[in-house]
């Protein structure tokens, strides 16, 4: 673009204005500016490589060159980090978080303190706020984890308890209950 004026100043920076109206402003620790025609747009990119765009609705994206990461935040609160490896977060302005990874997996890190992870072959992981955990797999089981007992539950309704103190309690659809103790060795069977 051709120049339409330039000025130097006494603190090493300079200015030059193009024909086009933008406006590049060089400064000596190499750092330079450039003022898009509109006044709105800003690019600034940094002597360390970094680069910072300042756009017309006030999204601002920054590059941090050494981590290869982009920080995207959007008029609205919405902040989006693009990392390297393919990883992305989304940071909402209500506080949730959600996360992809790069192998696609998402985790939603809620304001209550719960999460939620959707694996790639559709298992969802609920953890709560006590550390109780709902696991939903895709082939239709269920399982649940507490403090005292993990539990699993079939699609055909049975259900499969594992206490802390290792008994473990089946409870077929039938009705029927069988327990084991931590040894497996059966001490009720109710068979009907």
């Amino acid at each position: 673009e051709e120049i339409q004026r330039e000025t130097a100043y006494p603190d090493g920076k300079v200015e030059k204005v193009l024909k086009n109206g933008c406006h590049l402003i060089f400064f000596p620790n190499g750092t330079w500016k450039k003022v898009g025609s509109d006044g709105k747009t800003v690019t600034i990119t940094f002597f360390n490589g970094d680069v910072k765009q300042i756009m017309p609705d006030q999204t601002v994206i920054y590059y941090y060159a050494d981590a290869k990461t982009t920080h995207t935040t959007y008029a609205d609160g919405l902040e989006v980090l693009q990392f390297s490896n393919g990883q992305i977060e989304k940071h909402y302005p209500d506080g949730k978080k959600e996360i992809t990874f790069p192998d696609q997996t998402i985790k939603n890190l809620f304001t209550d303190g719960q999460e939620e992870s959707i694996f790639p072959d559709g298992t969802i992981v609920r953890v709560q706020r006590d550390g109780s955990k709902t696991i939903e797999f895709n082939n239709g089981q269920r399982e649940l984890h507490t403090s005292q007992f993990k539990r699993r539950e079939y699609p055909d309704g049975t259900v499969k308890t594992v206490y802390m103190n290792g008994q473990q309690e089946t409870k077929y659809v039938s009705g029927r209950v069988r327990v084991k103790d931590k040894d497996g060795n059966i001490i009720m069977d109710t068979k009907l």
